[in-house]
C-alpha cells in the first residue's frame, strides 16, 4: 500500500519537474536570441572573421549570378542603357534553329564521354593499384596530360588529327591496312575525336582520385578472395566496385556537369564545325555574346546560360536524391 501511494507522488514530482523545465526552456532560448547575448557569445568576432569571405563571395560569385539573371531579361550591350524585355530572350533562344543542334551535340558529347571516358580512369586506376613497382611513376605519367595547358594539348592533337595520309594517326592506321580518315574534318568523326582528346586530357585527375580511394579498401578482402581463387575481374566487381560506390557516384555527377559545359575542345578544334557538327551549348553562348557583332546578343547569351544552370541544378538535385540511399549502403 505504501508503494502504491509513493508511485503517484513520484509521478507528480516528475511531471512538476517537466513543467518547470518546459517553462525554463523558452526563457533560455529567448535569452540566446538577444543581440547582447549573441555578442557576448562571440557572434560579433565570428562575423568579423567571416566578413572578408562574404565580401569576396559577394563580389566575385553572388553578384555575377544576380547580374546574369538581370541581363537575361534585358537587352543590353553593357555600354548603352539596358532595356527591359522580359522573357523574350528565352523565346528567341528556344526558337533559334541552332539551339536544338547545340543541345543534341552536347548530349552526344556527354553520352560518348560517359561510355568511353568514364570507365577508362577506373580501369587504369585498378590496373595501377595491382602494380607493385614504379606505381608512383605511372601515376605521374597518368596525371601529366592534366598539367599540359589546354591550348598546347589541342595544338598537339591537331597534328595527330591531320587528315593527310602522312598524318600521325593516319600513318598508324596505314600500318594495319586502314586508309586515311578525315577526323575533325568529318561530320561523323569530329565529335568522337573531341571526346578522345578530352578523355586523354582530363582522365588524370579522376585516376588520382580513384587511386586515393583504393588505398582505403581493406586488403584482407583481396587476400580472402585470392585464397578462394577469385581472379582480377571478380575482385573488381565484388570488392572494388562496392567499396568505391560513393566515389563513383560523385565522379559521375561531376563528369556529367563538366561535359555539359564543354567549350575548349569544340572552340579550339573546329569552331563548332564542320556544318555545326560540334556546336555545343557553351559554344553557342559564346557566339551569342562575342559572335558577329560584339555585345549584340548579351541578353540571349545570359538567357541560355540561365537555362543551362537551371537544367544542371535540377538534374543534380534529382540525381543526388535518387542515389542518396544507394550511396550510403
Amino acid at each position: 500500500m505504501a508503494i502504491d501511494r509513493m508511485i503517484p507522488e513520484l509521478q507528480g514530482q516528475e511531471s512538476g519537474r517537466a513543467t518547470q523545465e518546459a517553462t525554463r526552456t523558452p526563457r533560455v532560448s529567448g535569452a540566446r536570441r538577444r543581440p547582447a547575448t549573441w555578442v557576448k557569445r562571440g557572434g560579433l568576432s565570428k562575423l568579423l572573421f567571416l566578413l572578408p569571405l562574404l565580401i569576396v563571395f559577394g563580389a566575385f560569385s553572388w553578384y555575377p549570378i544576380v547580374r546574369l539573371v538581370m541581363m537575361a531579361v534585358q537587352h543590353t550591350n553593357l555600354v548603352q542603357r539596358a532595356t527591359w524585355v522580359g522573357l523574350s530572350n528565352f523565346s528567341l533562344v528556344i526558337h533559334d534553329p541552332l539551339f536544338p543542334i547545340a543541345v543534341k551535340n552536347t548530349a552526344i558529347f556527354a553520352g560518348l564521354a560517359l561510355v568511353f571516358g568514364y570507365p577508362v580512369p577506373l580501369i587504369v586506376a585498378v590496373l595501377m593499384s595491382e602494380v607493385r613497382r614504379l606505381r608512383g611513376l605511372y601515376a605521374v605519367l597518368a596525371y601529366l596530360p592534366v598539367v599540359i595547358p589546354p591550348v598546347v594539348a589541342v595544338l598537339l592533337w591537331k597534328t595527330f588529327y591531320d587528315a593527310a595520309p602522312n598524318g600521325v594517326f593516319n600513318t598508324i592506321l596505314g600500318w594495319v591496312g586502314i586508309g586515311p580518315q578525315q577526323w575533325i574534318q568529318s561530320q561523323a568523326q569530329a565529335m568522337p575525336s573531341l571526346v578522345l582528346e578530352s578523355t586523354w586530357a582530363n582522365a588524370g585527375s579522376t585516376i588520382i582520385i580513384y587511386l586515393a580511394a583504393l588505398v582505403g579498401v581493406n586488403q584482407e578482402l583481396y587476400e580472402a578472395a585470392a585464397v578462394d581463387g577469385a581472379g582480377l575481374w571478380k575482385k573488381v566487381w565484388h570488392i572494388t566496385m562496392p567499396q568505391l560506390r560513393a566515389v563513383l557516384l560523385v565522379t559521375l555527377i561531376l563528369q556529367i556537369i563538366g561535359t555539359a559545359q564543354v567549350f575548349i575542345e569544340p572552340y579550339l578544334f573546329t569552331q563548332g564545325g564542320p556544318a555545326n557538327a560540334t556546336l555545343t551549348v557553351m559554344l553557342l553562348i559564346y557566339n551569342y555574346a562575342f559572335g558577329n557583332s560584339l555585345g549584340a546578343s548579351y541578353g540571349k547569351a545570359a538567357a541560355l546560360s540561365v537555362m543551362l544552370v537551371g537544367f544542371l541544378a535540377v538534374f543534380s538535385l534529382i540525381y543526388l536524391r535518387a542515389t542518396r540511399t544507394w550511396s550510403r549502403q
